[in-house]
């Protein structure tokens, strides 16, 4: 039997694309290990919630509506990662932060671009549709920021949401 493979249509091209950016903008923002570049790690926070927006607002409802109104099936595991690094935004960075935005993105990504993944079957359910969620995806707005929240409230929020997503990580 022939392997099939996926060589990436737009959908995936352009979020692929975005997560290779944010990637090196945090890559940016941790280069020198005793000191995190703020101006790298605003681009990449704001690059960040605007692609978790992009995803959540625009993709997965196409997806889903293209899918007779079911959600795919890592949609579940794809919310709870998007509420974790959402959470993890919020306070000032600090290296345990940025740590535990690494361990989910290290396995959040392959979900979405990897073989199979959520991109591939978005692809393959909105067929001809996915120019239009294309463009939908690249008109998508900045988000505006707000500073950081440098609490309690903020950081137990964050823990909280990784202990809902699976994540045993200190932060």
């Amino acid at each position: 039997m022939q392997e099939r493979r996926f060589l990436g249509g737009k959908i995936y091209s352009y979020l692929a694309n975005d997560h290779a950016r944010l990637d090196g903008a945090l890559r940016l923002a941790t280069r020198d290990p005793n000191r995190i570049d703020r101006a790298a790690y605003a681009e990449f926070r704001e690059g960040l919630l605007r692609h978790i927006g992009m995803e959540e607002k625009i993709l997965l409802p196409a997806a889903r509506s293209a899918n007779g109104r079911k959600p795919l099936p890592s949609v579940d595991k794809l919310h709870l990662d998007h509420g974790a690094l959402a959470a993890l935004l919020v306070p000032t960075p600090t290296s345990a932060i940025i740590a535990a935005i690494k361990t989910i993105l290290d396995g959040h990504n392959p979900l979405e671009e990897g073989p199979g993944g959520v991109y591939e079957e978005c692809e393959r359910l909105l067929g001809t549709g996915a120019d239009e969620i294309v463009l939908r995806l690249q008109s998508a707005p900045r988000v505006a920021m707000a500073p950081h929240v440098d609490n309690f409230t903020a950081l137990e929020s964050a823990r909280n949401a990784l202990r809902r997503a699976g994540y045993d990580v200190t932060v």
